[in-house]
């Protein structure tokens, strides 16, 4: 009976993180958050926020839906990050409402970078990455133009080390559901 009451508790956050830990061993293996999972995520997440809610649910799934999206749009859209990343989150967001969602985004980009840095220095490449990061700082201050970033960072991707960012993004995400007694 116990177990039956552990999956039953937050059934919706355990769903939740089951599709971020699939998601996050896909991206790991294929550095890419395939559509089968997002989209459906994306589309449940909206139908159990109304089911909870009624209209207010899906306003506020919708809501949580954006925020998600727009937390790493501006990544995607410069060519830093996946589509599939950014899907994944706005996944979190139909689920769970703009205020999990950010909080999650927060956990998750610090795990990101954390991640990131590991990669580099197991790697012995923090001077060339140093130098990278310096560079796409200035492109962002000078060039400002999305779709030439886009394009920059497109001719640059093949000489760089990529981080699957759905494994920061589950880690941050379920980290954060732990520490606020959510699972």
């Amino acid at each position: 009976m116990e177990i039956v009451d552990f999956l039953v508790t937050n059934w919706h956050v355990k769903t939740v993180s089951a599709v971020l830990i699939l998601a996050a061993w896909i991206d790991g293996r294929e550095l890419r958050v395939p559509n089968w999972i997002t989209f459906p995520m994306i589309l449940a997440g909206l139908v159990y926020s109304t089911c909870v809610g009624g209209l207010g649910g899906l306003g506020a799934g919708v809501l949580g839906m954006c925020v998600g999206l727009l937390t790493l749009m501006p990544l995607y859209a410069v060519g830093g990050m996946g589509a599939g990343d950014v899907k994944l989150m706005a996944g979190i967001g139909a689920w769970l409402g703009w205020e999990v969602t950010f909080a999650a985004f927060c956990v998750s980009a610090v795990v990101g970078a954390v991640m990131a840095v590991l990669m580099v220095l197991r790697k012995g490449m923090m001077k060339h990455h140093y130098e990278n990061f310096l560079l796409i700082l200035s492109e962002w201050m000078v060039v400002k133009n999305p779709y030439e970033l886009s394009r920059i960072a497109a001719e640059r991707k093949p000489g760089m080390m990529l981080l699957p960012y759905g494994i920061p993004i589950c880690i941050g995400t379920i980290g954060y559901f732990l520490y606020q007694g959510m699972i």
